[in-house]
């Protein structure tokens, strides 16, 4: 029975933290609301993830810098609030035209 329970408690700590890193965003407009606070870059080595925005909602996977723009905040796994100011964002980001580029930058 303990190794059930300690099974359980695994299963559900893997699917909590898949969900962490999705790529399924919807756009607040109030700061506070936000997971993730955004300040888009112009400049591509300015950014810690590079973005490819898609239209297909499976296209978005976690880590993958595919993002898919939800208009339901309950279908987002990550509320993010675009900021005009750099030193406000915890995540700077940079739009491509290519999905091979996309993903965090190390």
């Amino acid at each position: 029975m303990r190794n059930l329970i300690i099974i359980f408690a695994i299963l559900v700590f893997i699917i909590c933290a898949k969900d962490s890193f999705a790529q399924v965003v919807y756009v607040t407009n109030w700061k506070s609301d936000a997971d993730k606070i955004v300040y888009v870059t112009n400049w591509k080595s300015d950014a810690d993830m590079i973005v490819y925005v898609t239209s297909w909602k499976s296209d978005a996977k976690p880590n993958s810098g595919i993002w898919y723009f939800t208009e339901w905040k309950s279908d987002a796994e990550w509320k993010i609030y675009f900021t005009n100011w750099k030193s406000d964002a915890n995540l700077i980001i940079y739009f491509t035209e290519w999905k091979s580029d996309a993903g965090w930058k190390n």
